[in-house]
């Protein structure tokens, strides 16, 4: 009377997980089978503005989605909560259109189910100077250790800026990449298909710099000046915002579009007048030099966030949260071994220990999970994107900011913590 399908998911529904003595107890699947399905999803009503038509639903019930493994929830949101019946005639929706919703579900798990099962080889992170931990994690070869178990590899790339972690993510060049968190934004705003899972720092990396004698010790100073940033990153969110606190726009200045530490290099040389810095090239020139930072802010540093490409994540939660565990266990070995990943960050970007004992003092792991205070820093810093141009008018920036963070990571292994 039933397809085996149908069977199988009233079988499930019933609450026996064990599918082997389904041909014995067909007759109680075949009677109960109805009741199962009506039970197993409600019907949705969808109306489309623009055509003016309507689509019926068949709107599978947190009971069915339960009884998925955490694989098979991701498939079953890759497919759609929604499945669509607009063919089938109103007074068959009740069996027909739910028989019709079971098979295609079946068959889209079934395909989840073998996506999964050609395994990941090979996982690729960014390291960068602004990520204390992805330098201790190397450093120390976990993740190696971890994934190399499920005989997974793991490869390393370099980031120079949020800028280039956002290229490799979108390029898929790497997996997991560092960046700011208003950066992060402004990719997933551009249509990286990103999500920021991760809080590896609250530092202030970021600030205004310049030359001891160059006679700029305030914002206004800067009307007409050469001022080196790298753009769509932390700094040139924190130059935007240090400008429109005293009046002024990039309109106002000139702006010069250089990579961090090119940017560094020309504050050096004299080519420009001030610098958006970033650690740990602003604390060299610092402390080194006796340059000058004018103008801080530490509460508009947007955070350090680690971003996982989307379809990764979703493809891969299982490896996803091994890597976040991982991080995780270097953050705290960071906060119980300050002074030997102090000299692991010294070692890496070849610093003077009395600059990264200054870069260390601005650098705060105490926490890692995503909340309403990245939330909201992000999304002040998206508001200046778009009051100075940088992001289309238009732009819904609270749907973006929700859209890129992802807490249930984090949130997972904090309460493991």
């Amino acid at each position: 009377m039933w397809p085996d399908f149908v069977l199988d998911w009233a079988y499930l529904l019933q609450g026996d997980f064990d599918f082997a003595d389904r041909d014995k107890n067909s007759q109680l699947s075949a009677k109960s089978a109805p009741h199962c399905l009506t039970n197993a999803f409600s019907r949705g009503r969808h109306e489309d503005k623009n055509e003016s038509q309507a689509c019926d639903y068949a709107v599978p019930s947190e009971q069915v989605r339960q009884a998925l493994n955490p694989r098979q929830q991701i498939g079953l949101r890759s497919h759609g909560l929604h499945l669509q019946m607009t063919w089938v005639k109103p007074y068959q929706y009740s069996i027909l259109s739910l028989i019709c919703a079971l098979g295609f579900l079946s068959w889209s798990l079934w395909a989840t189910d073998a996506a999964y099962a050609g395994q990941v080889d090979t996982v690729r992170l960014d390291w960068a100077y602004y990520n204390p931990i992805s330098l201790v994690l190397k450093d120390k070869r976990w993740l190696e250790d971890d994934l190399g178990r499920s005989g997974i590899k793991v490869e390393w790339v370099q980031s120079l800026g949020s800028n280039k972690a956002l290229e490799f993510l979108r390029g898929k060049s790497v997996d997991f990449g560092s960046t700011a968190g208003a950066a992060a934004f402004i990719g997933r705003a551009n249509g990286n298909p990103i999500k920021a899972i991760y809080v590896y720092s609250a530092p202030e990396w970021t600030a205004l710099v310049t030359r001891p004698n160059s006679g700029i010790t305030r914002i206004e100073d800067l009307r007409g000046k050469r001022v080196a940033v790298t753009r769509g990153t932390d700094p040139h969110i924190f130059l935007l915002r240090s400008l429109a606190s005293a009046g002024l726009s990039e309109n106002d200045i000139q702006v010069v579009p250089l990579q961090h530490p090119d940017g560094k290099v020309a504050l050096e040389r004299g080519q420009v007048d001030a610098w958006a810095g970033l650690d740990p090239y602003m604390a060299q020139l610092e402390v080194d030099k006796g340059f000058k930072l004018f103008f801080r802010r530490p509460e508009w540093n947007s955070f350090g966030v680690l971003n996982v490409r989307e379809a990764f994540a979703y493809e891969h939660p299982d490896i996803t949260e091994r890597v976040l565990r991982t991080y995780e266990k270097a953050r705290l070995w960071c906060l119980d071994h300050p002074d030997e990943a102090r000299t692991i960050l010294q070692s890496a970007a070849q610093l003077s220990p009395a600059v990264a004992q200054k870069v260390w003092e601005r650098t705060n792991l105490k926490d890692s999970r995503l909340g309403a205070t990245q939330g909201e820093v992000i999304l002040d810093s998206a508001k200046a994107l778009k009051a100075n141009g940088i992001i289309d008018p238009n732009t819904d920036v609270e749907k973006i900011v929700t859209e890129l963070l992802d807490s249930s990571f984090s949130d997972r292994i904090a309460t493991a913590n």
